[in-house]
């Protein structure tokens, strides 16, 4: 999301090349799929899953809104209790911002449970965040994600659970990582500190191998198990840079482990069939667990930015099994000097040809009332209506708002009242 500083420089890859380069060397690369592609089947058959068991469905708790998605992307900043560290605090933070998002019509909120590499509910796979307590592991003493998801379904919201999947620390936050963070246990270990990078001052999962890919699908499986979640979200957070050196050692490993007179995949597309592995497996997993559970990605509205960095957004939304929604981040006005929106929302609209998976727009509300983009937010105060209005007329199945604390701004007023009053007209 926005909250972190973007260094994904545009990078324009030639898909028709992608697409030939991910041939034999594709299956060889997926053995632990048993030698299956990484393209999951609809249903979810190939994922080895505990089935379509539902179980954390079974108290009736949901509650999947029909027509339009209204959305609210809900951060971790906003749901940050570290100067008053309470459940008390937290449920009340968590209740005003139900009310809030009622009062604006949202029906869905989409709210960060894991941003870097740790969670808001107790988990065997991450340490307790730090947002809780001020100290990464520290057992607040409650569960926050159990309280949000009752409190918004008793709303009548539904809840994404969102997900960072390879985020570990960006610009000094967390300060410092608990014993039991897995980077902690995985860098010091011989065996295994390949599994996470350190880049740039930031540290990331390293999806290149299969322990970590299981690793990342099976801590989406706990909360689907123990929670009636109505989604898990990821966002645009996959490969951080297009540097080869990123992960040289780790391609490298993966281009001597060829037979011989095997042609490799490009870096690029050895990346991309990384990502599109674990994206098709937890889209296995949440389909084997429950029938209520979608999962969704949000990249970027770039699309050379995303397939830059390993996000093929192309198969995601033609090809069954990967995803059931995409909402790209289309952050922009229409008077955007590189990337006008109405153009660029055209482009996903095409894109999504699966007609399995909903388009959603994601929209840049706390760009409204600044000078972002060189100033084409200025002098206006009905582009957000205007772009909702255009989804509209493009069919996409709704929007989702970024963030949550736009919703009530001085800055964002004025096209919050207009965006207020398309909703309220249907």
């Amino acid at each position: 999301m926005s909250e972190g500083k973007r260094r994904y420089a545009p990078m324009v890859i030639a898909v028709v090349l992608l697409l030939c380069a991910v041939g034999a060397s594709y299956v060889t690369l997926m053995n632990e799929n048993g030698g299956n592609p990484p393209t999951a089947p609809v249903n979810g058959t190939n994922s080895g899953g505990a089935g379509n068991t539902d179980k954390a469905h079974e108290d009736g708790a949901y509650v999947q809104h029909e027509g339009e998605m209204m959305a609210v992307w809900v951060p971790y900043m906003s749901l940050s209790v570290e100067d008053n560290p309470s459940q008390e605090a937290f449920e009340k933070k968590f209740d005003a911002i139900i009310k809030t998002s009622k009062e604006h019509n949202m029906n869905t909120l989409i709210v960060h449970v894991r941003p870097f590499g740790d969670a808001l509910y107790p988990s065997k796979y991450y340490p307790w965040s730090h947002i809780l307590t001020g100290t990464q592991g520290e057992d607040p003493g409650y569960d926050p994600l159990s309280y949000m998801v009752e409190a918004a379904h008793k709303a009548g919201l539904e809840f994404h659970a969102w997900l960072n999947p390879l985020r570990i620390k960006v610009s000094d936050t967390p300060k410092k990582l608990s014993g039991d963070n897995p980077y902690t246990k995985w860098k010091n270990d011989k065996g295994k500190s390949g599994y996470v990078v350190d880049w740039d001052g930031d540290l990331y999962f390293n999806p290149a191998y299969p322990e970590v890919r299981k690793y990342i699908i099976e801590s989406v499986e706990e909360i689907v198990k123990n929670y009636p979640v109505d989604g898990i979200h990821f966002d645009d957070y996959f490969y951080p840079t297009s540097d080869v050196d990123y992960d040289k050692s780790s391609y490298d490993a993966y281009t001597e482990s060829l037979e011989k007179d095997t042609t490799p995949l490009t870096q690029n597309a050895w990346r991309t069939a990384n990502i599109n592995t674990l994206v098709s497996g937890v889209y296995s997993a949440v389909h084997n667990l429950s029938s209520h559970t979608v999962f969704g990605i949000s990249p970027q509205g770039n699309i050379d930015n995303d397939i830059s960095m390993g996000a093929d957004v192309y198969s995601w939304g033609k090809t069954p099994g990967y995803v059931d929604y995409i909402c790209p981040q289309i952050y922009v006005s229409f008077d955007h000097p590189l990337l006008p929106y109405d153009s660029t929302a055209d482009e996903w609209r095409q894109l999504v040809k699966n007609d399995g998976v909903k388009l959603y727009i994601g929209l840049a509300v706390y760009k409204a009332g600044s000078d972002a983009d060189e100033g084409s937010w200025e002098g206006s105060q009905d582009i957000l209506q205007k772009e909702i209005e255009y989804g509209r007329e493009l069919k996409a199945d709704g929007f989702m708002l970024y963030s949550y604390d736009y919703l009530v701004n001085d800055q964002t007023k004025k096209e919050i009242e207009n965006v207020m009053k398309i909703i309220e007209a249907g």
